[in-house]
């Protein structure tokens, strides 16, 4: 996993870019949010939706509310990017 940042003034954006899933559940994705808080200082990720399991986009999962719910608490803003036609909700 490679994790660029990139400044326009005082906002700071994670990048992330890998080509494995990153984010397959919700340690995985509380260890991603530890990581660019604390290690890059910032409090934005953007991800593309190939590095994040398929669960997450399966609502009866619960997965993406679990982990909106904590990027929310801990007032960090997440970004998916992709290609979502595949998707009917």
């Amino acid at each position: 996993m490679k994790i660029s940042i990139d400044q326009k003034g005082d906002s700071r954006v994670a990048i992330v870019e890998s080509s494995d899933i990153v984010i397959g559940d919700v340690q995985g994705a509380l260890d991603l949010m530890a990581s660019v808080k604390y290690t890059y200082g910032c409090d934005k990720i953007l991800i593309n939706k190939s590095n994040i399991t398929e669960d997450f986009f399966e609502l009866r999962t619960r997965l993406a509310g679990e982990i909106l719910q904590k990027y929310t608490n801990y007032n960090v803003k997440l970004a998916i990017v992709g290609d979502f036609d595949g998707y009917s909700s």
